[in-house]
């Protein structure tokens, strides 16, 4: 029989303080959530000390568990505590992640996106036993809903000031008025932003999942670009149109079942001179360069997402979110496209640029 090693208790002791913390973060995860959809951190976006007392007026909340609301997010250093005054404050840089719609650091999206997967446990599990998928549309309505509001800060700040033109010649081909393809738009955020910062060019966002391109259609007539932009229900493998001439994927392809199939419908889509921007979480190529805390949040979401969703469809690839630039690069070459690169990245994103 193998000999069971001795227990080292400093490191047990380390490990449960580990998990302690984790405790208390999923459990205050609930309360970020509360914290959203109540106003209460928008009440307190001013940064100014607050009792229970007065945020809960201004919230039309009740005050006994607004109390005890605050005292957890003190706990967790969301909040600071005077106890001299017994108020609270959400500071500066805390509200900017918090109670900010649309700032670069706003987080609540990211939360929603953990509540679906807590919804989703016992699909998941199941898709452990029988290896089957769980596809994106299956997911509880807070993943779609999430993901829009998580993900649109990080386009705000980067798509057309960093991203786009770090392409070799697409933002000055953009301002033209191409032709130009949002694959797996979701609920439109993508599109919507680049048809308001380049109003001469023609915009379709596809996406497999029906009630995300209903709300994209609703979003692009709110924000008055329903002339220029066009949402419509199809696949990666099936999007209509030809002589596009530019492509973008947005956090997709990696769960895609047929990832290869998708690059290589791309390059039949494309214009000989267009250009494929392909956008994915950040990952290094070894798996030991991602263990990290941002590898972390990925690999989790992976499990619960990413994988589950390619598995649900044709080949089941599985990339997974952290499949790195040579397996992305390996896709896409097999796929048809001669030229690709990395044209820029952020720390929790690599943009590849792919051309015929």
């Amino acid at each position: 029989m193998p000999t069971v090693p001795p227990l080292d208790m400093e490191k047990l002791q380390a490990f449960m303080g580990r998990a302690v913390g984790d405790m208390g973060a999923g459990l205050h995860a609930v309360l970020i959530l509360l914290g959203d959809r109540l106003g209460l951190y928008k009440a307190m976006a001013d940064s100014l000390p607050v009792t229970s007392a007065e945020l809960a007026a201004r919230t039309g909340t009740n005050e006994r568990y607004v109390r005890e609301w605050l005292k957890a997010n003190a706990a967790s250093g969301y909040v600071t505590y005077d106890p001299a005054t017994e108020s609270f404050t959400l500071p500066p840089e805390q509200a900017l992640a918090l109670a900010i719609e649309n700032s670069p650091a706003f987080l609540p999206g990211a939360f929603q996106i953990i509540s679906s997967c807590f919804h989703d446990a016992h699909k998941i599990e199941e898709a452990f036993r029988t290896g089957k998928g769980v596809g994106w549309h299956e997911h509880h309505h807070d993943l779609f809903h999430g993901t829009e509001r998580f993900f649109r800060p990080g386009y705000i700040a980067n798509l057309c000031s960093s991203w786009i033109p770090a392409l070799d010649g697409v933002a000055a081909k953009l301002v033209s008025g191409p032709k130009v393809a949002d694959i797996g738009c979701g609920l439109g955020a993508s599109t919507i932003l680049m048809a308001r910062e380049y109003p001469n060019s023609e915009f379709f966002g596809f996406d497999y999942h029906a009630g995300s391109i209903d709300l994209a259609k609703a979003a692009a007539q709110r924000e008055g670009v329903g002339d220029r932009v066009t949402f419509q229900v199809a696949s990666a493998k099936a999007y209509p149109g030809k002589d596009y001439d530019f492509v973008a994927f947005f956090d997709c392809l990696h769960d895609m079942g047929d990832p290869r199939g998708a690059a290589e419908y791309v390059r039949s889509t494309l214009k000989p001179d267009g250009t494929w921007m392909i956008v994915e979480p950040f990952a290094e190529d070894a798996t030991e360069g991602n263990l990290n805390p941002v590898g972390r949040v990925f690999y989790s979401a992976s499990t619960m997402l990413c994988v589950p969703a390619s598995m649900s469809q044709e080949v089941g690839a599985a990339l997974g979110a952290q499949a790195g630039e040579a397996r992305i690069r390996d896709v896409v070459t097999s796929g048809g496209f001669e030229h690709f690169r990395r044209a820029t990245q952020t720390p929790f994103n690599l943009v590849f640029e792919a051309r015929p």
